[in-house]
């Protein structure tokens, strides 16, 4: 059995596999990362080994007591990948858009693969039927807009995330809904066209946290899987052991 860790910018994920199949999840907030792995390995002795992703913060401490267990493979720009990546800075490109690639690769090979993951950041990442990675775009995610129209203004107030009933909103709280999740949306789906313009046969998939919140209100037609991630990590964990 695996355990995939993902350490993202909000929560840490774990995510316990037999083969391709997705045994257990669970989500924590990173005070909890030592004591969630503890009752995890408890849980499933037949874990042998382990993959770490991390974009957030993981102290050297906590992997030190990983390796300690557990046969651990720390995912960074190093690694062998499945793909030829051509992206310029490859030691700067995150863990994160590298699994979601490698995902990409195992369950949809010999296309061109549009990923959208919808978390904090939302990244659009690319890779073709050649199997090239070829880059992408990030811009702010869902609750990164609402707290920007609030800390970075004197006067607008920081609001949960809300479908709104119209694009004109008639306050400012519904006004704020509009712009953030309406705005979104419209860049999605902007992106996806312009994807389409140059690659008729694009495959899209949208993953992450926002993924179900957004997926139905999109006008394109789109793959939700909000284990992308988790499983891309999985794919490259046996493609390094074997």
């Amino acid at each position: 059995m695996n355990l995939i860790i993902d350490v993202g910018n909000t929560f840490v994920k774990f995510a316990v596999f037999q083969q391709d199949s997705l045994v257990e999840k669970k989500s924590v907030s990173g005070e909890f990362f030592l004591k969630e792995f503890k009752n995890i390995i408890k849980n499933h002795k037949e874990i042998d080994k382990c993959i770490i992703s991390s974009v957030g913060k993981l102290n050297n401490q906590d992997v030190n007591y990983l390796q300690k267990k557990l046969k651990t493979f720390v995912l960074n720009s190093e690694t062998k990948l499945p793909f030829k990546n051509l992206y310029e800075t490859p030691k700067t490109l995150g863990v994160d858009r590298i699994a979601l690639v490698c995902a990409s690769v195992e369950q949809f090979p010999d296309k061109n693969v549009l990923i959208i993951d919808a978390g904090t950041c939302i990244t659009y990442d690319f890779i073709t039927t050649k199997n090239e990675y070829l880059g992408g775009a990030i811009s702010p995610g869902i609750r990164l807009r609402y707290q920007a129209l609030h800390n970075l203004t004197a006067n607008l107030p920081l609001l949960e995330t809300k479908m709104p009933e119209s694009s004109i909103g008639n306050s400012t709280a519904s006004s704020i809904h509009s712009g953030v999740v309406f705005g979104i949306l419209k860049e999605i789906d902007g992106v996806i066209d312009e994807y389409q313009q140059k690659y008729s046969d694009l495959t899209v998939i949208l993953t992450g946290g926002d993924a179900n919140f957004l997926s139905k209100q999109l006008k394109n037609s789109i793959f939700a899987n909000s284990n992308f991630l988790l499983e891309g990590l999985n794919f490259i964990l046996e493609y390094n052991s074997n």
